[in-house]
């Protein structure tokens, strides 16, 4: 049973993607350099917010609830911000390396368009996200145990993988369109792009922590915050998900609930 829940929420949630990147993307060995730039762009952007979010985690007192919470706030909108200031210096360091392709060719003309780019660039930036957001509850779907057992939400995982998937598509769909405005200058639709990735990363969490313990509060996932619905006992799997790596305040006993939160805000963010 779980290995059945571990290989269809991976479907579920890479699965389109994979298929678009299938038939658009690896064919093109261009367009798998860019693909693979991009994903390294969103990993440096999270590595730089978990370092400034540890920073500030290890300089404040963690039994302040109010400083917690206002910590997690400024976490998540300066991850957000964060990884669209790198989405645009993605977009600048693509630009002259169009550029540079142009004058190297004979006839002038540019192997791949702003449009594709645009568009590879943004799958890139959302694979590595998805996969940050599903990796440790794909590392628990393989048990041993099964979902539910206690009376717990049995739609954990699946609904984890459908979010996940709408994550990806998000910041492909962001990316074309952060890459459109950036090219025509139309500042609104860049600012359109950072109100739209402010939201979604502020709606995983809500504005009460206790909601996050609820396992079918729709903005916990895709990188849920609280605990993984509990298989059987003796399980290898905690009560709790392991958090994300990049995280190293959230292992920290002594940190607030708000604190423990952060990890998975740079990831859905």
């Amino acid at each position: 049973m779980t290995l059945a829940i571990f290989f269809g929420c991976t479907f579920i949630a890479f699965g389109p993607a994979l298929g678009l990147f299938l038939f658009t993307i690896a064919r093109d060995p261009l367009r798998i350099i860019i693909l693979i730039a991009g994903a390294f762009f969103w990993l440096v952007s999270l590595l730089l917010s978990s370092l400034i979010w540890f920073i500030a985690v290890k300089a404040s007192d963690p039994q302040d609830e109010p400083l917690q919470k206002g910590l997690l706030i400024f976490g998540i909108m300066f991850s957000v911000l964060l990884q669209e200031a790198f989405r645009f210096l993605y977009y600048k360091l693509l630009r002259k390396a169009i550029k540079g392709l142009v004058a190297l060719s004979e006839d002038s003309c540019s192997p791949i368009s702003i449009q594709q780019t645009a568009y590879v660039a943004g799958m890139g930036f959302g694979l590595m996200s998805g996969a940050f957001s599903m990796i440790n509850l794909l590392a628990d779907a393989l048990g041993p145990g099964t979902v539910g057992i206690h009376g717990d939400s049995q739609l954990y995982f699946l609904t984890s993988a459908f979010m996940t998937m709408v994550l990806i598509f998000l910041h492909t769909f962001w990316g074309i369109l952060f890459f459109h405005g950036c090219e025509h200058r139309c500042w609104w639709e860049i600012t359109a792009v950072i109100i739209m990735h402010l939201t979604v990363s502020g709606s995983v969490y809500g504005t009460d922590p206790a909601l996050s313990w609820n396992p079918e509060a729709p903005w916990d996932v895709p990188v849920p915050s609280h605990p993984c619905p509990p298989l059987c006992p003796g399980s290898k799997s905690s009560h709790h998900l392991l958090f994300n790596i990049f995280s190293p305040g959230l292992v920290d006993p002594g940190q607030s609930q708000w604190s423990r939160h952060w990890g998975l805000a740079a990831a859905a963010s």
